[in-house]
């Protein structure tokens, strides 16, 4: 039983490192779009199956972002956003729990010893990728909030210099900006991460049977991280949105 930490590289692309969890993501993508217009050609006045199950998503998600922004016109204003981080993050989770993902690979000799290297992997196991959910996440959240309020009124929260203990607190806002970006992505990937290795260490312990009722267990844990990317981020947007 081998267990990496980072990512595994499969190839190169033009020179670029090729990892597992880059094909996985790309996986994910033509899937996500592929049901995204195939849902959009096959909309009908009376819903069947397929639409009712994403029209009841989009409506549960957009009732948790109007509580959080307060108006159901400001949370639409946000909402194709924060929906987008919610179907990647809850797509390539659950992906990561079909089977030949970190079964089917092959192997390879890394300092005289035969390691196998997976050709899928879960790319929220890959803190390159939540790293980035999170530098996104963080980053738009500046952008709504200077475009909101204007560069000068929104800055004024980090740097206030008209007292002491205005400076202080914006000094701790600024970096609690930083520390957003750290949880976001450690919160992620540990979750995930946590979850393969328990995963592989159940199934080579006792395979099959043993599995299933863990298999549940992070199908869950995959929708509760996806939910909770959403609403953190939906929240950083109305605070930043704001004026204090």
């Amino acid at each position: 039983m081998h267990i990496s930490l980072a990512a595994e590289k499969i190839g190169t692309l033009f020179g670029w490192p090729l990892t597992n969890t880059v094909v996985t993501f790309w996986i994910a993508i033509v899937l996500i779009l592929f049901v995204a217009v195939f849902v959009r050609l096959t909309l009908k006045l009376i819903p069947g199956g397929l639409q009712n199950v994403f029209e009841l998503l989009i409506e549960g998600l957009l009732g948790i972002a109007t509580l959080v922004f307060g108006t159901e016109k400001e949370a639409r204003r946000y909402f194709p956003f924060l929906a987008t981080f919610f179907v990647a993050i809850l797509v390539t989770n659950w992906m990561g729990l079909l089977p030949g993902y970190g079964s089917i690979g092959f192997r390879e000799v890394a300092d005289g010893q035969a390691v196998f290297v997976p050709l899928l992997r879960s790319t929220s196991a890959d803190l390159n990728t939540t790293l980035a959910y999170a530098l996104i996440s963080v980053g738009s959240v500046q952008y709504f909030g200077i475009r909101s309020m204007g560069a000068g009124t929104y800055f004024n929260k980090f740097f206030n210099f008209k007292g002491p203990i205005n400076f202080f607190v914006g000094l701790l806002e600024f970096i609690s900006e930083f520390t957003k970006v750290i949880s976001f992505s450690f919160r992620l990937f540990g979750n995930v991460f946590a979850g393969e290795v328990l995963l592989m260490v159940i199934a080579f312990l006792v395979p099959v049977v043993a599995t299933v009722p863990f298999l549940g267990l992070e199908l869950f844990v995959g929708a509760i991280q996806a939910l909770v990317f959403f609403m953190l981020t939906a929240v950083f947007i109305k605070l930043a949105i704001t004026a204090h």
